[in-house]
């Protein structure tokens, strides 16, 4: 009996993991490829054979995903399997008549055929957007745990965007394991402040055995997800954080409308800084769609390291990557915090961007007055160590998680932001995960 011959559209990521959960070793499928997006130089490489299973002892090829005509035709592909996350519905249906031009089938999986049961309890922090809040929301849960005496382990959502088979399993304790794994700029962004606060991250590519080991020192385990993916992970509490700011994307980005309406609680992050009417209207939107979530505000805070540094000077925003490129955000805290700080000016470094840094600009030209903060290979972050240290500026205003002198060289003072999460008005997020642990945790 022939095999279906399956294409898997993806980012280093999700695609990996639904190949293990659905495909590999599964005798009925053929998975000729998968293709890459989003993220900078992960095609034109090969899922390695060590990890691919029986059926593929020489791995499997990764494409750039603009060569899905043709790969459907050459490849007489028979299904086309979409796995990556934050991309509008429109796109999503792009793709899929791209595919079903070429007379191939089109798949999403739901999380039934990938989630992973584990023994542990587990609290899943999603999103409906990139950039919503998940990672101050991941903190806020881990350290409610902690003082609730358990131990507390994440596991963060895929990024290997490095050799495969070293990042199979990643243990990451300390900050020299940033190092020893060469972290990119975007892993150190969602690992940094979880290892400043004692918490222990587990990452990698099969996460059938992150999980393994990951069970084996938590009394609970938070899913600390990535873009507006779903958990890979099946969760017994279903966080998902929403972003009143981009009022409608709730509804309009894939997987996020999944996360917004399978939630057990749906937290209505920066509702201190965004218009109380779009709050009210996003609060509306979720109890329609999803009217068994609590639905609970959250203030996001920001601070920064040195505010003396920021009144009255010309400051550079160095922010999130992601959160501004295919998240589309405008703003984000470092803007919050030149403005609340008092700065004279923010600098526009576009005119100073260099390499793949004017690259980014060109990609994502909605980006304008602010630096994202990309790292994917040594070279980028030369590119943007090279741009921070031409930009006419007093000091930078880093609003990145991670400590950014610790990757590149700055010819001038570097103020960091921080941004936590703050419950706001009842139910609190508090008394949700007090009762979380008295039901789930403590009664198991």
């Amino acid at each position: 009996m022939s095999r279906e011959r399956v294409l898997i559209l993806g980012a280093a990521g999700r695609d990996f993991h639904n190949f293990h959960r659905f495909f590999r070793d599964n005798d009925g499928f053929e998975v000729m490829g998968f293709t890459a997006t989003q993220i900078p130089g992960i095609e034109q490489r090969r899922y390695p054979k060590e990890l691919s299973g029986r059926l593929y002892p020489d791995g499997i090829p990764i494409f750039p995903e603009s060569q899905l005509e043709q790969l459907v035709r050459n490849l007489r592909v028979d299904s086309v399997v979409f796995a990556y996350s934050d991309v509008s519905h429109e796109t999503v249906m792009h793709l899929a008549s791209r595919a079903m031009a070429g007379g191939a089938d089109f798949w999403l999986l739901g999380h039934n055929r990938t989630m992973l049961d584990t023994k542990v309890p587990v609290i899943a922090v999603c999103a409906v957007r990139t950039g919503c809040g998940k990672s101050q929301t991941s903190r806020y849960v881990a350290a409610q745990m902690r003082k609730a005496g358990l131990r507390v382990v994440a596991i963060r959502h895929p990024m290997p965007y490095g050799d495969l088979n070293r990042q199979k399993v990643e243990r990451l304790a300390t900050f020299d394991d940033l190092d020893r794994f060469e972290c990119t700029i975007e892993e150190r962004e969602e690992y940094e402040s979880h290892l400043a606060m004692g918490t222990v991250v587990y990452a990698g590519v099969v996460y059938s055995e992150i999980l393994t080991e990951a069970e084996r020192e938590a009394d609970v385990i938070i899913w600390d997800g990535g873009n507006n993916d779903t958990s890979f992970v099946r969760p017994d509490l279903w966080i998902t954080v929403a972003d009143p700011l981009r009022l409608g994307h709730e509804l309009r980005y894939h997987p996020g409308e999944t996360n917004l309406r399978a939630a057990d609680v749906v937290l209505l992050n920066k509702a201190n800084t965004a218009p109380k009417a779009d709050v009210d209207a996003l609060a509306a939107t979720v109890r329609h769609v999803n009217p068994h979530a609590t639905v609970i505000l959250g203030a996001s805070v920001v601070t920064v390291s040195d505010p003396k540094t920021v009144k009255g000077k010309r400051v550079l925003l160095v922010e999130d990557g992601p959160t501004l490129t295919h998240g589309e955000m405008s703003f984000g805290a470092g803007k919050v915090a030149a403005e609340r700080y008092g700065a004279k000016e923010i600098v526009d470094p576009r005119p100073h961007a260099v390499g793949s840094i004017k690259a980014t600009y060109e990609k994502y030209p909605h980006v304008k007055g602010l630096l994202p903060a990309v790292g994917y290979y040594p070279a980028q972050i030369r590119d943007l160590e090279a741009t921070i240290n031409a930009v006419p500026c007093d000091a930078v205003l880093a609003a990145t998680p991670i400590d950014l002198a610790r990757i590149v060289k700055v010819n001038k003072p570097v103020v960091r932001v921080g941004y936590e999460l703050e419950d706001m008005g009842a139910p609190t997020l508090m008394e949700v995960l007090n009762n979380f642990v008295e039901k789930v945790v403590r009664s198991g």
